[in-house]
């Protein structure tokens, strides 16, 4: 696609931090700009300057606003479309187990929609800071018609709680900040003016912090949360190849709404 989208890095006084830049489209995710955040993870892996990372959506409007819905057109039909979404939800968990896997502390910075592939990533991140207008949300029953792996329902369960996540995926609702604080899922909210400010802070408290402590003490959560995971590939074959997959794609690029039928 022409509009393929960055992913940017910059490192300073020990801080990395990492700007989804596709303002135009919410900063929906590409298949480019996945690359690019798993290149970036793999150059952080090994930085011994980093002592924490920050990842924020570009223009205000938005943290990343999922995975570009259009290029799902690409993808077969029924087995077809089965296989290539078991490819795709292998390639998101192999992202999020590098970004899950940064052996530095991390931090979603939310501004607006934090939905489907951006929930993903804000929930890999140890740490979430937002406006008050930011909605956290994976609303694909009303959206899309897929699903999720089960590695990335056992990281959204972990930090969200299973009913949550249940509303999230069955009832395609959006969760707003004020609920996600009180759960414990923000750390805190603040206006748009003083978000830098509150980011700086938080970012600052954890680079003082014992690195060896915060290291194994991450690994070992993230241990815990995908400890024996069940085989999805039956599950994402059924979702990926159904007609309703297919209907929500087209739906969304004649932008109406999708006509479920359950098949």
């Amino acid at each position: 696609m022409s509009d393929s989208g960055h992913v940017h890095l910059r490192i300073e006084a020990g801080v990395a931090s990492v700007i989804f830049d596709r303002p135009q489209a919410r900063n929906a995710m590409t298949w480019t700009m996945y690359e690019q955040l798993m290149a970036i993870c793999r150059q952080l892996q090994t930085d011994a300057s980093v002592r924490v990372v920050t990842f924020r959506g570009a223009g205000g409007e938005a943290f990343v606003a999922g995975t570009d819905i259009a290029q799902f057109q690409s993808f077969g039909s029924a087995a077809d479309g089965g296989e290539d979404g078991v490819a795709y939800e292998q390639q998101i968990d192999a992202c999020m187990e590098l970004l899950t896997g940064l052996p530095i502390p991390t931090l979603a910075v939310v501004e607006g929609w934090c939905v489907g592939g951006g929930l993903a990533i804000a929930t890999g991140c140890d740490f979430r800071i937002a406006t008050p207008t930011a909605k956290f949300g994976v609303p694909i029953a009303r959206t899309l018609g897929n699903c999720l792996s089960m590695a990335n329902l056992a990281r959204l369960q972990s930090v969200w709680g299973a009913q949550r996540v249940r509303r999230m995926l069955l009832l395609a609702e959006m969760i707003g900040a004020d609920e996600a604080l009180a759960c414990g899922c923000l750390q805190t909210i603040a206006e748009p003016a003083a978000l830098d400010a509150a980011a700086q802070a938080l970012t600052g408290k954890l680079a003082a912090l014992a690195p060896v402590t915060q290291r194994v003490s991450k690994e070992g959560l993230r241990r815990l949360a995908m400890h024996q995971l069940p085989e999805d590939a039956d599950l994402i074959r059924t979702a990926y190849g159904s007609a309703d997959f297919r209907e929500g794609v087209q739906a969304f690029v004649d932008k109406r709404t999708p006509v479920w039928k359950g098949q």
